[in-house]
């Protein structure tokens, strides 16, 4: 008898974490590595929410707080869905839990049987197929092309449903690709899923705030409010408020499949972090004034990266509407050598010897489930990111 789950089996490590490790690793060792691959903002967090942390501590907000968050979060969050997405969620619909992954595993560990579909566009965050498999669902994935600027299309997500789907991920913008979706390209999405009453929509809306230009987000059931029943809609303040040490995630959905998710978090983890919480309630009520400085510095930053790696051989790499990420394909180099005298085969070929050549740690694209491509995120100072593609570039121009 077997002593470790079959469900494991069915599971693959976190590619974005263990680039990050090898990062961290080879530069333990001395190496000059410049690591692109984790999903973090490199700014501080704001200090009124700083503040507002030291101010729960000093009042002695350190006991266990109620599985779904205390009451001043969840109001506050009911509050950020009608102000920014003009949503109507009482208190009561929402769920506060440790990180946006929590959320999304609870929804699933609340929904799932064996046998039931979700449907995925690719490329996806990493941690939704195996969310899935773990629960006991099947993953169905669906390709975004980058012809389609990896954008789902309304016919494709239309084929892909079939009456064991029970979920449609959604994620804008998105990651690894940083794509978003205008509000017209929603709706052509929601048309499909009000034919189809039997699929609840599952979306991950934890990069809203970073968008670009005159892009203006939207989320489905903001687009199509006869979705209100079966969308469970996540975000949390890792992303733009530069909190993710901190740990929180929420969501608001329907009432019947918020309690589910409780019940599973009360035998889980319980609440998340006290302190945690009474930050992100200062995050959401307090003053917005840091995130369009933080998106111009971002969009600069994009511009940078997707100028400097179209100029690198063989890499095509499209702008994105939000995000902090670029999707570049590597397309160009495969069947070339390396400076090692390795032949690239694949993407995860590229990324590796790009590592080993020039130092710079990248996450290949088919993790993602898309390739060829890489995924770079440009988290970090303008410096770092022009020296990282200087190196791109001459590593590309040393295959032959």
């Amino acid at each position: 008898m077997a002593f470790l789950a079959d469900a494991l089996s069915r599971v693959k490590p976190s590619a974005t974490i263990a680039v990050s490790q090898k990062a961290r690793e080879l530069k333990a060792k001395g190496r000059d590595v410049i690591g692109l691959g984790a999903g973090e903002p490199d700014f501080d967090t704001p200090d009124n929410i700083k503040q507002a942390a030291i101010e729960a501590i000093n009042r002695g907000e350190t006991k266990y707080t109620p599985v779904s968050g205390i009451p001043e979060l969840r109001e506050a969050i009911a509050r950020k869905f009608k102000r920014e997405n003009n949503l109507d969620y009482t208190a009561a619909q929402t769920i506060v839990g440790t990180g946006g992954k929590q959320i999304l595993f609870n929804a699933f560990m609340a929904t799932m049987n064996p046998g039931d579909e979700v449907v995925i566009p690719a490329p996806y965050w990493v941690s939704y197929p195996e969310m899935v498999s773990i629960c006991g669902g099947t993953p169905v994935f669906v390709e975004a092309t980058q012809a389609n600027n990896f954008k789902l299309t309304a016919e494709d997500l239309d084929k892909a449903i079939t009456p064991k789907t029970k979920w449609f991920i959604f994620n804008s913008p998105s990651n690894p690709s940083g794509a978003a979706y205008s509000h017209d390209e929603l709706k052509a999405l929601t048309d499909v899923l009000l034919k189809h009453p039997h699929v609840w929509v599952l979306t991950d809306d934890m990069y809203e705030h970073l968008t670009y230009g005159e892009f203006k987000f939207a989320t489905p059931v903001e687009v199509e409010p006869k979705l209100y029943e079966r969308t469970l809609t996540m975000n949390g303040v890792s992303k733009a408020y530069a909190m993710t040490g901190w740990r929180i995630g929420y969501a608001a959905g329907p009432l019947p499949l918020i309690k589910a998710m409780d019940m599973i978090q009360g035998q889980q983890t319980s609440g998340a972090c006290s302190i945690a919480q009474w930050a992100a309630v200062e995050a959401l009520n307090g003053t917005q004034d840091f995130i369009p400085e933080n998106k111009k510095i971002f969009e600069g930053r994009r511009d940078l990266v997707v100028s400097m790696l179209n100029q690198a051989t063989g890499i095509e790499c499209p702008s994105p509407e939000g995000a902090f990420y670029v999707y570049p394909s590597c397309k160009g180099l495969i069947g070339k050598t390396a400076p090692t005298g390795k032949v690239i085969e694949t993407d995860e070929d590229f990324v590796s010897e790009l590592l080993e050549s020039e130092g710079v740690a990248v996450v290949h694209g088919s993790a993602f489930g898309l390739g060829p491509n890489f995924r770079i995120s440009y988290a970090t100072s303008e410096a770092l990111l022009e020296e990282a593609c200087k190196r791109i570039q001459r590593f590309c121009a040393a295959c032959k």
